[in-house]
């Protein structure tokens, strides 16, 4: 006789995009259910406080449900949320946003700001393909590893990469077959510009002599650059540019040109990041009287604009290798005389290294997932002297931004004005996030 499986409804989701569900007073995670779901579940993972299951059967279902657009949603770990409305993701991200700034934080904004949107399929325009080599089907496979698997998933298309890229997954599978690193090949970095696409080998074996017209074909017939990597950073270099190209982005807003290389970071999702400059340049509102600090600036996404709008900026930023990057962009867009840059790591941030730099009107931080609790943490307690009249947070990680409020709201005397998603990252459960502090 089969053992029916469980029964549960859904009453929220995780961080993880998981149904999250409570039976005999434990925490059940469920892959694949929607808040408000009644299903049949069967569990992968025990633990005395917790379980990590999967939908067998959904029994009463959501109205959010939709249909998976990819057929290799579920199988590839490349999407967490494809079967919920994009409305209602954005919804469940907003909520996870103000759930964490409570419970972390205790913290609550004063209004929240609209969910900012792009497009729902073909926006990753940086993405890192995983390759592997089964002998035992004769094939090669590349694409995003499989859920909560090293192995990679045999897919033949994407739905999230820009159609011309989604078609190269195929051809890329049958170059990788004939080259004599089949075996040491496990990564195909991408990175894609305005006007070309840069498909980064990762090889940790020389290429043949029979190897290299094979890439020059694969380079011309589909009109990418390859370039290798066969060790460090300092090891990226072209192979092939058949219309001798390079790497760029804009924001035509400002007026503004960011050449890259392809393992420099720069944001996934082009069409949200301009709609997130501009959502940045009105909260912060520089005006041409004011000093302003970019922390975490990067190759200078945010401080271009913000020069734009007549401010003198400093931008901060740990890797040499962006500031360098921020500084040609600076001065192919005309604007040496507004900007000045710094290496600098800034969790090590202390008050008076902080003090060195000088005062600031005003702050714009984009820290990674970590945050910048060190550097929020350095600023005047609450009554004293000094520190920004306004910051503006950007996060893409809603604990630690729930973190640092904290540190803001309760020690050094500032308000949550606004807060809210901007949804980089469409059918992934990742969140990322804009808030406004003033004091």
């Amino acid at each position: 006789m089969n053992k029916i499986a469980p029964k549960a409804v859904i009453e929220s989701l995780d961080q993880e995009g998981r149904g999250v569900t409570h039976v005999d007073g434990k925490v059940i995670f469920i892959e694949g259910a929607l808040t408000g779901e009644t299903v049949h579940y069967q569990s992968t993972r025990k633990k005395p406080s917790y379980e990590i299951a999967h939908v067998t059967e959904v029994i009463k279902e959501s109205s959010q449900r939709v249909r998976p657009r990819c057929e290799y949603f579920g199988m590839c770990g490349g999407c967490a949320l494809q079967h919920m409305d994009i409305a209602a993701q954005v919804a469940s991200k907003q909520r996870i946003l103000e759930t964490n700034l409570w419970h972390i934080g205790r913290v609550k904004p004063e209004g929240m700001l609209s969910p900012v949107y792009g497009p729902t399929w073909g926006y990753r325009h940086k993405a890192r393909l995983r390759v592997r080599h089964v002998p035992k089907k004769n094939r090669v496979l590349v694409g995003f590893n499989e859920k909560a698997s090293s192995f990679v998933a045999d897919m033949a298309s994407c739905q999230v990469l820009p159609p011309h890229l989604s078609q190269l997954i195929v051809p890329l599978q049958e170059l990788i077959a004939k080259l004599s690193v089949i075996e040491s090949l496990p990564q195909i970095e991408v990175a894609i510009g305005e006007v070309t696409t840069v498909l980064v080998f990762r090889i940790l074996q020389p290429l043949s002599e029979e190897d290299l017209p094979l890439m020059k074909d694969f380079s011309d017939r589909h009109q990418v650059q390859i370039w290798t990597q066969t060790k460090g950073l300092d090891t990226v270099k072209p192979l092939y540019n058949p219309g001798n190209e390079t790497l760029y982005y804009t924001l035509p807003e400002f007026d503004l040109r960011y050449p890259f290389n392809p393992t420099e970071f720069t944001q996934v999702n082009p069409d949200v990041n301009r709609v997130m400059v501009r959502r940045a340049m009105q909260l912060l509102q520089p005006q041409a009287h004011e000093r302003i600090a970019d922390f975490f600036c990067g190759l200078g996404n945010f401080t271009l604009p913000i020069a734009r709008g007549g401010a003198k900026v400093f931008g901060l930023e740990g890797s040499e290798a962006l500031v360098k990057r921020a500084q040609q962009s600076t001065d192919l867009n005309g604007l040496s005389g507004k900007v000045d840059f710094k290496v600098a790591d800034l969790f090590d941030m202390t008050p008076d290294i902080l003090a060195s730099l000088g005062y600031f009107d005003k702050w714009l931080i984009d820290p990674p997932r970590d945050g910048a609790v060190e550097l929020v943490k350095s600023l005047p307690d609450a009554g004293g002297e000094g520190g920004p009249s306004r910051i503006v947070y950007v996060s893409c990680n809603p604990a630690t931004l729930a973190r640092d409020a904290a540190v803001l709201v309760q020690l050094k005397g500032y308000r949550m004005r606004s807060c809210g998603v901007l949804n980089m990252f469409p059918h992934t459960a990742h969140v990322e996030s804009m808030a406004l502090f003033e004091k």
